[in-house]
């Protein structure tokens, strides 16, 4: 059974920061909006000293990384438009997470966590002096930001990692004084085996700093900054968005940007959220398996009420609907490859109101969508350029026109 705890709003008490998107941070920029920043303010710890302590760690993170957080690229692009037949009304923006913290988008989720654990300390509410061990299961770029992150902040980090972890990767966790642990199938049991031993981390007592949104709720609010400057920009730029394709591993991503688009169109920055649609491989799509069974419970043109009912039987009876992938998943997008769409449930949710779909790409195209960024001038990885992938199958059987304005997310730097 899922029981997931999600941040709700409330809308008269909130206010999304006005003017155009800036060159600061996103988590000083958009405070306001952070469950941290009203804890802080819960405890008497004024606004100045929130900010001041979101600057030290954001220079801390500066000087492990050579950068900290900064409001990340969003626009039309040209070469992509023209060459996917976009008219000069329509388009391709994309949001380019390539130059953030740790190379991706992944540091942003996390930042959400580490300021909440600083402000706890801040405001007397944990020991410093006491302080648990982080746990991350990753081989990739989360384990990276998760190093990054928890160097800055000097805590104690273990990353669990599959056998077949990059050594390069391996080794850059290790001088950031991560305790690397290697996982692997010793009993037969289905799934991903550093997801286990996290889950054992947790029950231990560590903290889940992990991109997982069912273990760690606010690793959400942090990738909504995201979603946030993409409403800003387009707010900026009088413009609005048809579609949104989101390429899905564990599900956080999609999960942050429909929640954070949701809450702009809620404080009226956006007329609407975009029609949404997710993207994983032919080499394992867990989450496209869950949404059919999902739609099956439904009628073609279902109601709100209908959609939220379906959904609540699915949360009730998890196993029918989101269970591991049988065979050990492959593909050039390695970074897709979660075994279970830990945020099954919210990405779901978000497909059916927006009338988005989840699309099964095959190898082939999420080579072409990776030569496509490059060629656009984007240093973005097969992972990263996945969504792009869903968009040449959405404009291949006529879903998306010329005159339509789409998003996509460059989310990792090729390494």
């Amino acid at each position: 059974m899922d029981h997931v705890l999600v941040r709700v709003l409330d809308l008269d008490r909130v206010r999304f920061p006005p003017g155009p998107a800036d060159h600061g941070s996103p988590f000083v920029r958009y405070r306001g909006l952070l469950h941290s920043q009203h804890r802080a303010r819960a405890a008497g710890v004024p606004d100045d000293e929130y900010v001041a302590l979101a600057a030290r760690l954001d220079e801390a993170v500066s000087r492990v990384a050579g950068r900290g957080f900064l409001s990340t690229p969003f626009g039309r692009s040209t070469v992509l438009s023209d060459r996917l037949g976009f008219s000069a009304a329509g388009g391709v923006w994309v949001k380019d997470e390539t130059g953030n913290v740790a190379g991706s988008h992944k540091a942003r989720h996390l930042m959400g966590v580490l300021l909440h654990l600083e402000v706890s300390e801040r405001a007397g509410l944990t020991d410093p002096a006491r302080r648990p061990d982080l746990a991350i299961a990753s081989c990739g770029n989360a384990a990276l930001a998760a190093a990054v992150l928890a160097r800055a902040a000097d805590r104690r980090l273990r990353v669990f990692v599959p056998r077949h972890a990059d050594h390069h990767v391996l080794e850059s966790l290790r001088e950031l004084g991560a305790d690397v642990v290697t996982c692997t199938h010793t009993d037969g049991t289905p799934g991903d085996p550093t997801y286990a031993r996290l889950r054992a981390a947790i029950a231990a007592g560590a903290v889940p700093f992990t991109c997982q949104g069912p273990e760690n709720g606010l690793v959400i609010e942090g990738g909504e900054t995201m979603a946030y400057e993409i409403a800003t920009s387009l707010r900026e730029e009088g413009v609005g968005l048809d579609h949104l394709v989101v390429q899905v591993g564990g599900g956080a991503l999609a999960s942050a940007c429909l929640q954070g688009l949701a809450e702009a169109a809620d404080l009226g920055v956006l007329e609407r959220v975009p029609c949404t649609h997710t993207v994983q491989t032919t080499g394992g799509h867990p989450l496209e398996r869950a949404y059919r069974l999902v739609r099956a419970l439904l009628p073609a043109t279902p109601t709100g009420e209908e959609a939220e009912a379906a959904l609540r039987e699915a949360a009730q009876h998890r196993s029918a609907y989101m269970w591991p992938w049988e065979t050990e998943p492959r593909s050039i997008a390695t970074g897709i490859l979660d075994d279970e769409t830990y945020d099954w449930r919210a990405t779901v949710a978000g497909m059916l109101a927006t009338g988005g779909r989840p699309l099964v790409v095959s190898e082939q195209l999420l080579a072409q969508a990776h030569d496509l960024g490059h060629a656009a001038g984007h240093a973005v990885c097969p992972t990263g350029s996945a969504g792009l992938a869903g968009l040449l199958t959405l404009v291949a059987d006529g879903t998306v026109g010329p005159d339509d304005r789409v998003a996509v997310l460059f989310t990792g730097v090729d390494r």
